[in-house]
């Protein structure tokens, strides 16, 4: 399929998605900041997963491995069709992929309930299929859910930062809130990319609206 005059901002069908490969991207097993720590299952059984989209996945994986709490990270592409997609695949519009980060976390030290706090913050979550100067469907906010619990939990702080935003003059929330279905894995050279070890001056855009959503949320989620 042609690349050229498609619109970047319409996620592509399954019909016209391309075609990927049977064969898993090779990550390494270590992480770059927690190198006791692996970025692959399995992961310590009182431990939780979530996967969120916020933009470009090297600054949102920062974000995510600086909060106290979250026990590893790692970056692919989630809530597409293509199997197995590549960065340049996935770049083309033409997987239905966002950039993501799996987030490993212990709710005992981080509820669930605080890392969607952080999600919420770290981006702006308002702009469609964008994230600032970085336009098109892989760039869209996401949160892709492990349980029920998780999709309660994440639909009602939705609607709580939603009136936080109102009263700020922002507009309405396009995150999308869906099953996390198959999470790929992206390439080595992307996984912690702005970390000491690997680009300690690296640049990432990544900002909030700068409204804090507010805490206090009872509701159930892991």
């Amino acid at each position: 399929m042609a690349l050229f005059g498609r619109d970047k901002k319409r996620v592509v069908t399954p019909e016209s998605a391309l075609p990927g490969r049977s064969t898993p991207i090779e990550v390494p097993t270590s992480h770059a900041v927690f190198p006791d720590r692996p970025m692959v299952p399995p992961f310590p059984a009182s431990h939780r997963t979530v996967v969120f989209g916020a933009g470009c996945f090297w600054g949102a994986e920062r974000l995510f491995w600086q909060t106290p709490g979250v026990w590893s990270t790692a970056v692919g592409y989630a809530g597409g069709t293509t199997p197995n997609p590549t960065y340049e695949e996935v770049c083309s519009g033409l997987t239905g992929h966002a950039e993501a980060v799996l987030v490993v976390f212990n709710p005992s030290e981080l509820p669930f309930q605080a890392l969607l706090r952080v999600f919420w913050e770290g981006h702006d979550p308002t702009q469609g299929m964008r994230q600032g100067a970085d336009i098109g469907t892989q760039y869209r906010s996401a949160i892709f859910y492990a349980d029920e619990g998780q999709r309660v939990t994440a639909v009602a702080s939705r609607d709580v930062y939603q009136r936080a935003l109102t009263e700020a003059g922002h507009g309405q929330i396009t995150t999308e809130i869906a099953p996390v279905g198959e999470f790929y894995y992206a390439e080595d050279y992307h996984q912690q990319y702005l970390s000491a070890a690997k680009n300690p001056y690296g640049y990432c855009g990544l900002g909030g609206t700068g409204v804090s959503c507010p805490a206090g949320l009872n509701t159930a989620g892991t």
